[in-house]
């Protein structure tokens, strides 16, 4: 397998699953302003839509979107515990948890990183984000992860997207359940060598 990342992106969180899974991939930089990877080829020619994550199989399929591709590494392994068995309401949670974080988080963002947007808009954006994570703060109180004592492939994501705060100001300081998950989850020998390899440690 490949996985196609971008330091300080989304892609950290399926980087993480693969080592959480305990699989092997080949990890391929991309810049994404230049959308070409480190040799200058065109990252395009890869996936149309230019953004990662993208992982590619041993048998040239492709997978975009960060929920689909934790999914599918996640069941690779299923002795690891990263997704619960298909058919239980535990798996439609880590699921509903998956959905959220991409939808209600992760893209959240996206008008925060563009630079193109007006200043005055800047704390409307900003309140939205907080709200939804005092919400997650909220839900995991009494907690060590998302779903309870079990690491996920949520708990990934969260892991991942709760990061960017500072990079625009988003302010989660005050959220404490929120601060020890991402400490607890920082700690774990397969995040930190996710990170180090991807020069965020």
């Amino acid at each position: 397998m490949k996985l196609y990342f971008a330091p300080g992106a989304c892609s950290l969180c399926p980087h993480i699953v693969v080592l959480e899974a305990g699989l092997t991939a080949e990890t391929v930089q991309v810049n994404l302003k230049a959308h070409q990877l480190l040799d200058g080829s065109d990252y395009y020619a890869i996936n149309s839509r230019g953004y990662v994550p993208l992982l590619e199989l041993d048998d040239g399929q492709r997978i975009t979107e960060n929920a689909a591709i934790v999914q599918y590494l996640a069941e690779r392994a299923p002795d690891r515990g990263l997704l619960p068995p298909a058919g239980t309401l535990a798996r439609t949670r880590v699921q509903e948890w998956l959905a959220f974080v991409g939808s209600e988080l992760h893209k959240g963002f996206s008008p925060l990183f563009n630079p193109a947007l007006p200043e005055e808009a800047r704390p409307i954006f900003k309140k939205k984000l907080l709200d939804r994570f005092g919400w997650v703060n909220q839900q995991l109180a009494g907690k060590s992860y998302l779903m309870g004592e079990a690491f996920t492939v949520a708990d990934a994501y969260l892991f991942v997207i709760t990061g960017w705060a500072g990079r625009v100001g988003v302010d989660i300081a005050g959220l404490e359940n929120l601060a020890a998950h991402q400490a607890r989850t920082r700690q774990r020998p397969e995040v930190q060598a996710a990170l180090q390899a991807e020069g965020q440690a």
